[in-house]
């Protein structure tokens, strides 16, 4: 007879990504003998949601391979960089739940890199040139027709090195001069024809003030800076495999101790959104969003803003998976994961966004039960409860009264029993309206034998509505965030921002739970039948708001 006790049957092994392969092999082979990954943005602006996947997966990798990660803030452009950006990447970074074992900056290897780059002189691989911007492109040839060498690649080392000091002391206007590797202006791969090192920029830098006229170009400054630093495996996304030559050509040819490899994977790409930072920094410059975290951004920080939690990001990000092939991921997804986080973790409260009043007959006037019974979670009894005011005089939804009300309406219409949520049976007696004939009242009695919205004598209550006091409840601002564009790939648009949603925000009012005045900004709930929401940033005691972070169905 067949054994089917598989008590002991040993664990499946984890199904490795290609990524994870590479390193899993390297390591068997001796090739090294620990993992160290990086993870290097440019300050330039805020993360974004396809940052966040580099994050998961530099931070991830050397996690799963007890290896050590480094951010390292790829600063070498003056012009486009600063402050700001370090503390927002900073923030965001430690926000989706990962430390950095050293941070370090490609500015802190100026040095470094201005030696080595005299070193390539000297070893007759690189020389200054003099021609426009402009004359090298034409010069460069196609990508099945050769470049033309620069009548300047022929100068001596010793020129070289003169004029790349002149350089470096400001002698010379931006774009005067540039330093070029001597590599193959017929190479087949168009970034191997004598690429740019370092170009003239007379603009102080973040961090190492006016000491240098002249900056590195990423292609040099980037591997190079990975070998400064032992970087065994350096993950990138697919439109840099084509510069993996280049990465691979300046530390042959400086001899670097350490050799990275180069790994490259498919980028995120969100449908219904932009993840270009220039495209993005458009948007706020230009006023279509309210700022870099602005909720409807893609950004890291309009994420958070919006209520989205570490873990769904995490959780995203591992859905996604690490493949080569590009494609685009639905935002559908992205909601997903954040409604089961947010199902098991938010608290549960009430919200009224167009109150009709509802007034208890036969409810003491002036008096108030506090209602104690009330969960904060069902899913979670370590939450505990909350205290909720009970009055004569309660407001509920207008759509939750039906004054002719078909079979199969489970809410409030006269005549017949519902209940509210954890106090008591209620029947609509009478039906106020005005002189337009518009409802705007209900008068109600409750069963005060179905506290806690229960009874005994085996009623079968079908309604379950939501409701807050009259008298207690407080008014709250909600933003109400859709989609800030109308099209899947916005990107593709030859003015995106002509796709924009005029709908991507709604502001409204609530009626909220008078608890939510100790709600502190980032504090996230379920508002009840409703949606999730989040305690914005700007959120006080005397005006309360709240940011929808999603729906409670796709």
């Amino acid at each position: 007879m067949e054994n089917k006790n598989t008590e002991n049957k040993p664990e499946e092994a984890k199904s490795l990504n290609f990524i994870e392969q590479i390193i899993t092999d390297d390591l068997a082979s001796g090739k090294h003998k620990s993992v160290q990954t990086r993870f290097p943005p440019e300050p330039n602006g805020f993360l974004h949601i396809g940052h966040a996947k580099a994050i998961c997966v530099d931070f991830g990798t050397a996690k799963e391979f007890k290896g050590k990660c480094n951010l390292r803030f790829d600063d070498t452009n003056p012009e486009t960089e600063d402050e700001v950006f370090v503390k927002a990447i900073e923030e965001d970074i430690k926000w989706l739940g990962f430390e950095w074992d050293n941070q370090l900056t490609s500015s802190g290897h100026f040095d470094q890199l201005y030696a080595y780059a005299k070193q390539m002189i000297e070893q007759g691989l690189a020389y200054v040139c003099e021609l426009t911007p402009e004359e090298m492109a034409a010069d460069k040839g196609t990508p099945t027709e050769p470049g033309k060498n620069s009548k300047y690649r022929d100068r001596t080392p010793e020129e070289n090195l003169a004029l790349f000091a002149q350089m470096a002391a400001g002698d010379f206007e931006d774009g005067k001069m540039s330093l070029r590797a001597k590599i193959d202006m017929a190479h087949t791969n168009m970034h191997m024809r004598d690429p740019i090192m370092y170009r003239i920029r007379k603009k102080a830098h973040h961090r190492t003030g006016t000491k240098w006229n002249v900056y590195p170009m990423y292609d040099f400054a980037h591997g190079v800076c990975d070998a400064i630093e032992g970087i065994t495996h350096s993950i990138c996304t697919l439109e840099f495999e084509v510069h993996r030559p280049l990465y691979e050509w300046f530390n042959n040819a400086l001899n670097t101790d350490a050799k990275p490899q180069q790994i490259e994977m498919a980028r995120l790409n969100l449908g219904g959104t932009i993840t270009s930072k220039r495209k993005l920094k458009e948007l706020v410059e230009g006023g279509h969003v309210n700022g870099w975290d602005d909720p409807r951004m893609p950004t890291i920080s309009g994420i958070r803003r919006r209520g989205f939690t570490p873990q769904s990001i995490r959780t995203f990000c591992d859905k996604v998976g690490v493949s080569k092939r590009e494609s685009i991921t639905e935002q559908s997804l992205l909601d997903f994961c954040i409604r089961e986080d947010l199902n098991k973790s938010s608290n549960r409260v009430m919200a009224v966004f167009d109150p009709l009043k509802v007034i208890i007959t036969n409810f003491p006037e002036g008096e108030e039960e506090i209602i104690c019974d009330a969960k904060n979670n069902p899913g979670d009894e370590t939450a505990g409860k909350r205290p909720i005011p009970f009055t004569r005089e309660l407001y509920i939804e207008k759509a939750d009264f039906m004054e002719d009300a078909p079979k199969k309406f489970f809410r409030l219409t006269q005549g017949k029993e519902v209940r509210f949520k954890f106090a008591y049976y209620i029947t609509c007696n009478e039906v106020i309206k005005d002189e337009k004939g518009e409802i705007i009242e209900l008068h109600c009695t409750y069963d005060d034998t179905t506290k806690g919205g229960w009874s005994d004598d085996g009623r079968k209550i079908k309604g379950t509505m939501h409701w807050v006091s009259a008298t207690q409840a407080v008014e709250a601002k909600v933003n109400l965030y859709e989609n800030l564009f109308t099209v899947d790939n916005p990107a593709k648009e030859d003015d995106f921002t002509t796709c924009l949603n005029p709908t991507s925000l709604v502001e409204t009012t609530a009626l909220v739970e008078p608890g939510l005045l100790e709600s502190t900004p980032g504090d996230r709930f379920q508002f009840e039948r409703t949606a999730y929401f989040c305690t914005d940033k700007k959120s006080t005691k005397d005006q309360l708001i709240f940011n929808r972070t999603v729906t409670l169905r796709g």
